[in-house]
């Protein structure tokens, strides 16, 4: 525990304000992320008949490299969503980790969107950030 005593003694002034401009800069910043990918989704993205195939035209390398690429970028979404969902953690800590759901590739990730997405507080912060940019409500199986 001393530790810790210490490290507040030597904390200054200058390192809380870049803590607190670091800590405004990521919740404004995954919220654009989150409410923009939300926004543009198609109506019917967690609905059975969407297909969900990625870069089908393109080289093979090039498509193994989105994929991967994808799936990395999901997996710290993932990561930044579960740490968001904590108590005092501002952020959409589920809308961010179902962002992050929908970049990983993995057997049963349609069942788990749409268990996410079919919660009503969930639904229903979507449908009201679509609602804003004239988009119709998500359709759920």
């Amino acid at each position: 525990m001393s530790w810790l005593t210490h490290w507040m003694e030597t904390v200054t002034w200058g390192q809380v304000l870049i803590a607190f401009l670091i800590f405004i800069v990521t919740l404004v910043g995954s919220l654009a992320v989150v409410a923009f990918v939300m926004v543009k989704l198609p109506a019917n993205y967690f609905h059975s008949s969407h297909e969900r195939e990625f870069l089908t035209d393109k080289n093979p390398a090039y498509r193994w490299a989105g994929i991967v690429a994808k799936n990395l970028l999901g997996i710290v979404l993932i990561v930044f969503g579960v740490v968001m969902s904590l108590p005092g953690v501002p952020g959409q800590g589920l809308l961010t980790v179902l962002l992050g759901l929908m970049l990983v590739d993995f057997p049963g990730k349609r069942e788990l969107e749409s268990r996410i997405v079919g919660q009503p507080k969930v639904q229903s912060s979507i449908n009201n950030l679509r609602r804003r940019f004239d988009k119709p409500p998500l359709i759920v199986d």
